[in-house]
């Protein structure tokens, strides 16, 4: 992989681009939490071939979820299973809206 090739990935949302550190710092956490989000398999961090946890933006902005709830006072592994449910629950309405556009493009063809 080149430069460039790097360089471009870093718009993908699930390229791994944050160090353990690094998510730590922007998420304003401990890596001690990002362990434990890991141990709850909230996220699963990708490994680099020395073994070093890397991140996503994906898995940050779920991480971050997971730090709000947990401020306001409920349990991390609660915490967890309420970001996974949000998140089941936006790909079920994303998978809704699309056969709903689907049926109305289907309608709409047939009345003509």
């Amino acid at each position: 992989m080149t430069a460039d090739d790097s360089f471009n990935r870093l718009d993908d949302d699930a390229y791994p681009a944050y160090t353990m550190g690094r998510a730590a710092a922007m998420l304003g956490t401990t890596q001690g939490f990002l362990r434990a989000l890991g141990e709850a398999r909230l996220i699963t961090p990708l490994r680099s071939a020395g073994g070093h946890r890397r991140y996503s933006r994906y898995q940050l902005r779920i991480a971050a979820r997971a730090r709000e709830l947990v401020d306001q006072g409920t349990p991390i592994e609660a915490a967890c299973r309420i970001v996974i449910l949000e998140d089941q629950l936006e790909e079920a309405q994303r998978i809704n809206a699309e056969h709903r556009r689907a049926a109305e493009s289907a309608n709409s063809t047939n009345a003509a």
